[in-house]
Order: structure tokens, then C-alpha cells, then sequence
């Protein structure tokens, strides 16, 4: 584990009771992924981690090139393959105030963990319901505070569902943990990359792979009506990559299987990701 700057032993790890993320949930976090035994879009989750740190007025003490570095001395002490990445930091330990205190150190946590790729899911799809989506208004941000997003994949999973697809007075953001895209007559679309959704780098480099395919993708909106009349749609995330949604709230999407567009966009992404 990397803990403070230091690779060490899980054991060796202890948490203050003073910790800001302890408290109040006061941090930040991206979740890389391993191929091949190397970073994939590296470069992207850092960017959008200091855009957080920023967002949440959280100053590293470390620049990008200097978290870069210590994320790959980790790497290369796991000699992990195919895995996930987690870091996460935390504003600091502090006596419990809501303001933010001064003169804190930020608390620096990373791990990495064994992660095959999802090939029977994606190759099968999942099921969704959708739910209003009531969050604060600045999902844009990477931030420790997930007890909404658990609490609806816990919803999705009591209705005998796999994921959540959350709209906001009918119009579909994204779900629990992932970003949402549709099909219509051959067009992909999704939500923009606005505070109403998280920027995935996934959904990002899915639009690029849409582009080299000449496939038509749009980042506008749309509602719940024409999500029902979708002829596919699919999720988009680090763990996930691009998996199919095959029924929704009950009702088949489309024919009820994963569609040609998807298909399409699964082989480019496994071709891309061959290359790493």
C-alpha cells in the first residue's frame, strides 16, 4: 500500500479518529486501471483529480508529475497485471470543525487490487431501474462522499436489479457508479459533461472511439420517454468499460440483447486497450 507518501504493509496503516475523510467524508478520489501491467488513461484520471482538489479548494502537496510517480512505484512493487488503482486523500487530520482548518497535511492512500476484466457481464448485460436522482449538484466532482450513490445500487439490487439509472425530474443523468449512453437509429447519446454528471474518463474515451468509428454521438440530454424507446443502451466506467443494459424498469431495451452499436464499441475499446 502507498500511505503518506510510503509504500508499506497493510497492517502498518492507521487511520486517525481526526481524519476529515473519517469525519465528514472531506476527500478525493480516482480509481485507475491496469492492463498489461500499465495505467490506462493515466493521464486523464490525474488531470481530473486535480480538478477536483481544485473544486474542493484541497491543496496537494504533491504536483501531478510527483503523484504520477508515486502511483507508479506502487505498481511496480504489486506487479499487478490486471487490476484497479484506488488512491484516495483526505484534507487532514484536524479537530472536528466544518470549516476547513489550516496548516494541514493532506493524508495520501493507495492500493492496488487484482481486477479481471468483466467479460461474462459484458457480454450478457445487466438489468436497471430508474430513480430520481436528489444528489447535491456538483457530481462533477470525485469526492469521498458516496452514501447516495451506495444507497441507490442498494436500490437497484432490492428491486432485482443490477445498476440505477438516475434522471432528474425525467431527464437521465447517469447511474450509481457509471455513465449512461443511448442509441437511437444509430446515434449515441449522452448526458454532457456539465455538474449534473461525473466526467468519466471511460465515457470520454468512448466518444473518442465513437468518433474514429464514424459512429454519430451527441453529448445531449435525454428523458426517460426516449430512453423507453432506445434501441440500446450501455454503461460506461473504469471497471465496467462499455456493458450493455438489457432491460430497464422490467421492459426489454430493444430486443432485449445487446445491440450492434455496442458490440461495435466493446471490439474497439478491447482492441485498444490490446495496445497499452
Amino acid at each position: 500500500m502507498l500511505w503518506k507518501g510510503d509504500l508499506v504493509q497493510k497492517s502498518d496503516v492507521s487511520v486517525s479518529p481526526d481524519d476529515r475523510g473519517y469525519v465528514f467524508g472531506d476527500g478525493i478520489y480516482e480509481v485507475f486501471r491496469v492492463y498489461n501491467g500499465r495505467f490506462f488513461e493515466k493521464a486523464a484520471h490525474l488531470d481530473r483529480l486535480e480538478r477536483t482538489a481544485h473544486g474542493t479548494k484541497l491543496k496537494l502537496p504533491w504536483t501531478m508529475p510527483e503523484l504520477s510517480e508515486l502511483l507508479d512505484r506502487l505498481l511496480e512493487k504489486e506487479g499487478t497485471q490486471e487490476s484497479i488503482l484506488y488512491m484516495q486523500i483526505t484534507r487532514g487530520e484536524a479537530p472536528r470543525i466544518h470549516q476547513f482548518p489550516k496548516d494541514v497535511e493532506p493524508v495520501l492512500l493507495a492500493y492496488c487490487k487484482d481486477y479481471p476484466r468483466p467479460v461474462a457481464v459484458m457480454e450478457n448485460g445487466i438489468t436497471a431501474v430508474t430513480l430520481e436522482d436528489i444528489r447535491w449538484l456538483r457530481c462533477d466532482l470525485k469526492t469521498l462522499n458516496l452514501l447516495p450513490n451506495t444507497m441507490a445500487k442498494q436500490e437497484a439490487l432490492d428491486r432485482g436489479a443490477d445498476d440505477v439509472i438516475w434522471h432528474r425530474g425525467g431527464t437521465v443523468t447517469e447511474c450509481s457508479a457509471s455513465n449512461v449512453m443511448m442509441v437511437k437509429d444509430g446515434v449515441i447519446r449522452t448526458h454532457p459533461a456539465n455538474h449534473l454528471i461525473l466526467h468519466g474518463v471511460t465515457r470520454a474515451f468512448v466518444l473518442k472511439l465513437a468518433r474514429q468509428l464514424e459512429l454519430p454521438a451527441l453529448e445531449k440530454p435525454f428523458t426517460l420517454d426516449e430512453l423507453a424507446n432506445a434501441d440500446e443502451l450501455f454503461l460506461t466506467g473504469t471497471t465496467v468499460e462499455v456493458t450493455p443494459i438489457v432491460a430497464v424498469d422490467g421492459r426489454p431495451v430493444g430486443s432485449g440483447k445487446p445491440g450492434t452499436v455496442t458490440r461495435q464499441l466493446q471490439r474497439a475499446f478491447a482492441e485498444a486497450i490490446a495496445l497499452v
